[in-house]
């Protein structure tokens, strides 16, 4: 295969590649330039051929399957259903992140909806840690509620599950989470991931949220084929789906199959800002327009988030599920200030972690740990130092008893969370879990240096494996007046676009850095000027320290670039203009 626009080693030290079926590189059926822009966008994706049509416009209905292939799906939907008819108490018990937040408050809206008034119950990060807790089932057992039903959570909860059947409640969990071949005991477990999952293994990708969402779809399946709806109107799931979007794309899920579906729709629900709580959030970051697929996981999603990080842990669900305006300006005003908090936070973690992980380049997954870190941070801090080493890595906050609170991000290609589930399996861990990209676990201080030991071993050929094939795709090629608004709105339309569904990366140029500086955190914005004359602003986040920051900052006058990135709207100024996120750089003489 030949290098792109022949890059065969870039500032930043990879090879460029066009994607499948771009630039002649692949196959007559991935792609050809017969094919309009977004079908070649599509195609290079991984969509089917005879299915352009779905994934160019993907809707509930094309992609929806029937809930009743998930294992105790329809066990959990009649116990639920049970409940809506007899009116029993009933109990969400969510997680603090947002995909927590959004399935808590899915459930709740709808179960008001069908005439129940279901508690909440939102575990203390700090206080509680993760999941549910034997004695936080009992508790909400004594104050007589019959049924608990847990939301991104659960799976790995054999202790507590246990306690609350022998309090007599029914416990229905509702997870995603890689599970053991054991399972708890659980009234019904529908997880995706579940060792024994049939045909529903296929969507294993889903956040709990959209795990959540088919539950609601067979409960109200089940509701209508009792007649429950004879004399009064049925919810309108769909509704709903603004809580799914959220979620998703917060969670990091990937962008595949039904998660397109629920992202492309949910956005469309979003924009008619019917959820109070979320037209409040929008407000206090300042998102004045319809939102974008990225809104939802770096605008909205951390505000959320900041609430069980730093906050109170039921901030996000009080919000989600608020039918008063004031109250919801209120929260969302709190959740703002927490979270510039949690910036303020987080850098103090990274900087400390990343001067520890500075001396571990011969480690398969970036290990650190530190006494008197912040729990709430941890899991940003280490998406960073993945994002900064390219290999995975696992932040860990040491407490005063000697107890260390971890969470970990992976790259494609290493299956972080099977390896944390091992870990404990073995002993090493006290708590621990996760899915392929993410994870968190439990460890005593003195067995971080073995657990360091054994990831190394059991990951470093997954690692070394997905460093080898390490290569920046390109989706096209522009001269820098191609860079324009026009073009960002023909790329969009191969989206929504996430994890597990890139967006499209374009190069420009040749060009010539006129102008760069540092702005804000480590930025490096540019000008450039091509050969056709025209200039675009550029900008490089994070990478003032690194090869391509230098490269921009010191690029002498007469030498041309190509610019590798995103292609993105400007709309600070008068009118939207165009500009490029860089991802790399490559020098052309």
């Amino acid at each position: 295969m030949s290098p792109a626009l022949n890059v065969t080693r870039s500032i930043l030290g990879q090879p460029w590649r066009w994607r499948a079926g771009v630039g002649g590189d692949a196959d007559a059926d991935a792609g050809s330039t017969s094919d309009d822009l977004v079908t070649r966008l599509l195609l290079s994706r991984g969509c089917p051929r005879e299915a352009v049509d779905a994934y160019r416009a993907p809707s509930i209905r094309a992609f929806m399957p029937d809930p009743s292939i998930f294992r105790d799906m329809d066990r959990a939907a009649e116990r639920l259903a049970d409940a809506v008819t007899a009116g029993e108490a009933v109990t969400v018990f969510g997680d603090y992140d947002v995909d927590g937040a959004t399935s808590a408050a899915l459930l709740v809206r709808l179960l008001r909806a069908l005439g129940l008034a279901p508690a909440v119950y939102i575990p203390d990060r700090l206080m509680e840690g993760y999941g549910p807790s034997g004695e936080a089932l009992v508790r909400i057992a004594e104050c007589g509620a019959r049924l608990i039903v847990t939301v991104d959570c659960g799976a790995q909860a054999f202790e507590a599950l246990a306690m609350a059947r022998a309090a007599g409640v029914d416990v229905v969990v509702v997870d995603h989470h890689k599970c053991a071949a054991a399972l708890p005991e659980a009234y019904a477990l529908v997880n995706p991931n579940r060792l024994d999952e049939g045909e529903g293994a296929a969507h294993g990708h889903l956040a709990a949220v959209g795990v959540a969402f088919l539950l609601g779809a067979a409960l109200l399946r089940t509701l209508r084929a009792r007649g429950f709806f004879a004399t009064r109107a049925e919810p309108k799931l769909l509704d709903l789906l603004d809580l799914v979007a959220l979620g998703t794309v917060a969670d990091v899920a990937a962008l595949r199959g039904l998660n397109r579906a629920f992202v492309a729709q949910g956005l469309k629900v979003m924009a008619g800002r019917r959820n109070t709580g979320l037209a409040a959030l929008a407000d206090a970051a300042r998102l004045n327009r319809a939102p974008l697929c990225h809104d939802l996981g770096f605008a909205l999603g951390p505000r959320i988030n900041a609430g069980g990080r730093v906050g109170k842990s039921d901030l996000g669900v009080r919000l989600l599920t608020s039918e008063d305006p004031e109250e919801a300006r209120a929260i969302a005003a709190e959740l703002d200030r927490l979270n510039e908090e949690r910036r303020a936070i987080e850098a103090a973690v990274q900087a400390e972690a990343e001067q520890m992980a500075a001396g571990q380049d011969n480690r398969a997954v970036a290990l650190v740990a530190g006494p008197g870190w912040h729990p709430g941070v941890i899991g940003i801090v280490a998406g960073r130092l993945k994002e900064k080493l390219g290999r995975p890595a696992i932040v860990i906050a040491l407490d005063a008893d000697g107890v260390g609170k971890g969470s970990g991000r992976s790259v494609a290609g290493v299956d972080l969370g099977a390896a944390v589930l091992a870990a404990k399996d073995s002993g090493l861990l006290a708590a621990g879990g996760g899915h392929a990209m993410a994870a968190g676990l439990t460890v005593a201080a003195d067995r971080v240096d073995a657990l360091a030991e054994f990831l190394d071993t059991r990951l470093a050929g997954d690692v070394a494996r997905a460093g080898d094939g390490r290569v920046l795709l390109l989706d096209a090629v522009v001269a820098p007046g191609g860079v324009a608004p026009t073009l960002v709105e023909a790329l969009e339309a191969g989206g929504p676009y996430g994890m597990g569904w890139p967006a499209p990366r374009i190069a420009a140029g040749p060009v010539r850095v006129v102008k760069a500086s540092v702005v804000g955190t480590g930025h490096v914005r540019a000008i450039v000027s091509g050969d056709d004359g025209r200039s675009i602003k550029t900008v490089a986040f994070r990478a003032a320290d690194n090869p391509l920051g230098q490269a921009l900052l010191g690029a002498p006058p007469d030498r041309r670039l190509w610019l590798a990135g995103r292609a993105k709207i400007d709309d600070w100024g008068a009118r939207p203009a165009a500009e490029l996120h860089l991802d790399d750089a490559a020098w052309l003489d």
